[in-house]
């Protein structure tokens, strides 16, 4: 006998209005049905629950999810309707949220795309992200044997790898699972997920392995963190996927989140075309002051600033949109994560434009302005500050010295393209922070460009949460 948790009086708004979460101060009693009655009860962790409230003293159904009492998130609503959970429902909903992504563009049979979104594609706590490519160790020395292409053959440049070699090489694409069960509900249902996932998702070079990976909301749940091959190989050199048709290598085991940071493809692409704009116009004339409408002036290295820079995706879009010539200067505090990014500036032809330095971000910046360094475009990425309400303050404190420290580094004309994670911060104090960082800097900034994460990480109206990533792209006097 499903359980019904009723709430208390005026709780219902936030769930009515499209939130798919309940918390447990919003409970007013759990009930079951006994022999003698409703009773009271509590859920067992996992559990299917119905969700109630009283509307003018009779109940009324909101909808039905996955009760865990040992979390401060009581219940993840996955349907508005009494509907089961089994393998035939996970396969429908899984085809739904594929079914959204090919109708926004993507094609994960080619390029690397998140598939299920958790809550926002009703599907509470669990998130599925294909990563499609091949065997680096693989793919580079078969393109190493290979004839390349030169830079005048393509506009690519010289020796970059590119999707249609990796192809002729070595025959369509291999794709790879990065999955998290990130609630009670999805977790104890895993073996259902996986058979759904197994029957459902065709692709022509198959699901060559799955990877779990955990993240710090499964210890909320009451569950172990667990990073693991589940299901499959994978490679020991990594594997090579293509974003935006740039080569990067991945390590799903160790990188970051479930691999890479999926979620940024679409403002990777915007800050490649804002550098390629950018570059055309930065003119110098030989460090002296021009004088007159016919002062001689020559081209001088567009210059780029990757802060927090990770696989240096940022970085590496940004040289390619620039052109030859451009320099570009990755900060990370991980040698690992450097390491990485060195290797995907050689896969795209970019070895020579690309400087990596290791450190904290904000000791660097002070050492940059010290030096009196100056950039034509800088890019802020940063982890997110903050995870939670309560860490918010701190959060604003750190996100405006850094685009502060930014500013001062920034060249008249220069692009500032900024982002946070934090969901805990929203637009419109993401913004003031912005201005309050160019007011201090005596900067004014005009908007470009503000965009979120990319489509297949959908934004789900009435679940404020499914919108965390904002990037700013500025225009600096």
């Amino acid at each position: 006998m499903i359980k019904r948790v009723i709430l208390k009086h005026g709780e219902e708004q936030r769930i009515l209005a499209g939130h798919p979460w309940v918390f447990d101060n919003e409970i007013e009693q759990v009930l079951v049905q006994k022999m003698q009655g409703f009773v009271e009860a509590e859920p067992e962790p996992g559990e299917i629950v119905d969700v109630e409230y009283s509307r003018q003293g009779k109940p009324a159904y909101l909808g039905r999810g996955f009760a865990n009492p040992r979390s401060k998130i009581a219940v993840r609503i996955y349907s508005s309707s009494k509907e089961g959970v089994d393998k035939g429902f996970f396969k429908h909903r899984i085809r739904e949220a594929l079914e959204r992504r090919r109708v926004a563009g993507f094609r994960p049979e080619r390029e690397s795309a998140r598939l299920v979104f958790a809550e926002a594609d009703r599907l509470p706590g669990l998130i599925v992200d294909c990563y499609t490519g091949w065997d680096a160790g693989v793919l580079q020395a078969a393109a190493g044997k290979a004839p390349r292409a030169s830079a005048g053959e393509n506009s690519d440049p010289a020796g970059a790898l590119r999707f249609e070699e990796a192809e002729t090489l070595l025959g369509p694409p291999a794709s790879w699972l990065s999955i998290q069960f990130l609630s009670y509900g999805m977790d104890m249902r895993r073996d259902m997920v996986l058979q759904a996932l197994d029957e459902t998702l065709k692709f022509q070079g198959g699901i060559a392995g799955i990877i779990e990976k955990s993240a710090p909301v499964r210890e909320l749940e009451g569950l172990p963190l667990q990073d693991a091959l589940i299901r499959g190989t994978f490679p020991a050199a990594g594997i090579i996927v293509f974003e935006n048709g740039y080569p990067f290598r991945v390590d799903l085991l160790s990188g970051q989140k479930t691999g890479t940071y999926l979620d940024q493809r679409d403002n990777h692409r915007l800050t490649s075309e804002r550098a390629r704009l950018s570059a055309k116009s930065t003119p110098k004339n030989h460090g002296e002051p021009e004088t007159g409408l016919h002062a001689e002036t020559e081209k001088q290295a567009f210059r780029i600033l990757d802060l927090f820079s990770y696989h240096g995706a940022f970085a590496i879009h940004a040289l390619r949109g620039a052109g030859e010539g451009a320099e570009a200067l990755a900060v990370d505090s991980s040698a690992e994560a450097l390491e990485t990014a060195r290797l995907n500036a050689r896969l795209n032809g970019l070895e020579a434009q690309l400087e990596t330095r290791g450190g904290d971000v904000f000791d660097v910046l002070k050492s940059l302005e010290k030096d009196k360094e100056k950039f034509d475009m800088i890019i802020l990425d940063p982890p997110a500050f903050a995870k939670t309400k309560s860490a918010l303050e701190g959060a604003i404190r750190g996100y405006k010295e850094i685009n502060l420290k930014a500013l001062r580094l920034l060249k008249p004309g220069g692009i500032l393209v900024t982002c946070s994670c934090s969901q805990a911060l929203d637009e419109f104090r993401f913004r003031e922070i912005i201005a309050s960082a160019a007011a201090d800097s005596g900067r004014r900034l005009r908007l470009m460009d503000f965009r979120y994460q990319a489509q297949d990480h959908p934004i789900l109206l009435g679940y404020g949460e499914s919108l965390y990533l904002k990037c700013g792209i500025f225009r600096a006097d």
